[in-house]
């Protein structure tokens, strides 16, 4: 008999040996259906990977990427049986690759397609109310708490991160400034959409997540960041639909 652990360990190794005592159902030696199972079950990890990393696919190339994608497969096995949560380590191997040194933005790249995916999946969750929160005298406005939607992501970036993202994905984009971006992620309708945020709304945003006031998140955020502006900051999470009502949403989050 071969045990799971055996069966398993040479699924994503080519040049590893059939398990030893592995049968088919006939009692006969199941060499050949062990390789074709290895075969289907690599492919099908390289299938997800292509579908989960559109940025990083478009960046790369076809080719490029398809060459990349068996060795991080190899090294690289599920953790849990939903293919959705596959590639959470992608950013990472891109970033320890030597050939891709110059592409130093690849790794957010990937975190960004990551983010997406996460947002995409994300739980549904009541709309915030922002006709009732406009309608709020400006000292009780000021004091409210406001929750992340479980669909909202945010990305800190040193590089031009949305600009990036659109050049490659939207016909005729302007090409990118090489300036730090940070974006927010949201799910307005079915599929989510990244949005550019002003300097300090990813630390205002850290700071909503965290339950704190307007005020307070406002007050925290204009002592590191001055130019701040959180009318505009406002404008575009209440337009992405970044906030929900109800209790604070636990798995949104802020890196």
């Amino acid at each position: 008999m071969t045990g799971q652990s055996d069966f398993r360990a040479g699924l994503l190794d080519p040049s590893a040996a059939v398990p030893d005592g592995l049968e088919s159902g006939d009692g006969t030696p199941a060499g050949k259906r062990y390789d074709v199972y290895r075969n289907n079950v690599t492919h099908s990890l390289i299938a997800a990977l292509q579908t989960a990393f559109p940025l990083v696919r478009k960046i790369l190339g076809r080719q490029n990427f398809n060459s990349l994608a068996p060795i991080y497969v190899r090294a690289h096995p599920p953790k849990s049986p939903l293919i959705m949560h596959y590639g959470d380590a992608f950013p990472d191997f891109l970033s320890q690759l030597p050939q891709l040194e110059k592409l130093g933005y690849l790794p957010d790249c990937a975190r960004l397609d990551l983010a997406m995916r996460a947002s995409y999946h994300a739980a549904d969750a009541p709309a915030f109310d922002l006709t009732g929160f406009q309608q709020l005298p400006q000292e009780a406005m000021m004091s409210q708490t406001l929750t992340l939607a479980p669909a909202t992501r945010v990305l800190t970036s040193s590089w031009p991160l949305f600009d990036i993202w659109r050049f490659n994905m939207i016909k005729d984009a302007p090409k990118p400034v090489m300036q730090p971006q940070d974006v927010l992620i949201t799910r307005p309708d079915f599929d989510p959409e990244p949005n550019l945020l002003p300097p300090g709304a990813a630390d205002w945003l850290a700071h909503l997540g965290q339950n704190e006031t307007l005020v307070a998140a406002y007050e925290a955020t204009a002592a590191t960041t001055p130019e701040f502006d959180l009318a505009a900051a406002l404008t575009i999470t209440f337009t992405s639909q970044a906030f929900c009502a109800n209790e604070r949403a636990s798995d949104a989050t802020t890196s």
